[in-house]
């Protein structure tokens, strides 16, 4: 195993934000207030957006949410998100990047700013073993508390957990001939600065100003 391939997820393998889209799903099935749900849930949105969000405040509202309900509970509610807003989102172009990284024997892991368990249904899906998250505090029963373990998985952050997880199986950055960074998001440049195979993924406008004046690949997989 001689590269690494690092994937976003959200407007990079996905055309949509997990997280959001999770947000807006609770509030069809009345599982929360609609008026006062969508409204902070789309505040916090634009934040993303714009790259003003900070990611603490953003992951207590978020995980705050959770915590209202038991886990199988959640888990049932996550089996339909899936059947109804996930899986037909998935795009074939998505899949065969993926696929392609697996087929050269790389070390693949989806790394991102969305809690963990939103987003480790759709890594499975995907077929993809790694998933670097945030990741919510749970009891010894499996419920989420509504508290973050460690620090947010965004920005400066995705360079930190990532080092940590490669350092868990003795590896580094260095360990890798080719390191890829795939992201849609001007919030990943941290990250992507460090590794030896940038592309900016359906890049946002800031994201591709910035490649292109580095010279970075741009990839755009929902041009269809």
């Amino acid at each position: 195993m001689s590269n690494l391939a690092l994937f976003d997820l959200d407007h990079t393998l996905l055309p949509l934000d997990s997280d959001y889209e999770w947000g807006q799903f609770l509030t069809r099935i009345g599982a929360v207030d609609a008026k006062e749900f969508a409204r902070r849930n789309a505040e916090f949105f634009a934040q993303y957006q714009a790259g003003t969000l900070d990611p603490v405040a953003y992951l207590e509202f978020a995980l705050g949410t959770l915590a209202q309900f038991s886990r199988q509970q959640l888990d049932d509610w996550h089996a339909q998100f899936m059947h109804e807003v996930i899986t037909p989102a998935i795009r074939p172009a998505a899949s065969d990047l993926l696929l392609r990284h697996q087929d050269a024997g790389d070390l693949l892991a989806i790394i991102t700013a969305t809690n963990h368990f939103v987003t480790a249904p759709i890594a499975r899906q995907l077929g993809i073993e790694h998933l670097i998250a945030a990741m919510p505090e749970r009891t010894p029963a499996g419920d989420i508390t509504g508290r973050l373990v460690g620090i947010p998985t965004s920005g400066a952050g995705k360079v930190s957990h990532m080092h940590d997880w490669l350092a868990a199986m003795d590896k580094s950055l260095d360990s890798f001939d080719r390191s890829h960074f795939y992201s849609d998001s001007h919030n990943d440049i941290p990250l992507l600065s460090i590794v030896t195979h940038p592309i900016a993924t359906n890049p946002n406008a800031k994201l591709e100003a910035h490649a292109i004046a580095h010279g970075w690949p741009l990839l755009k997989l929902f041009n269809d």
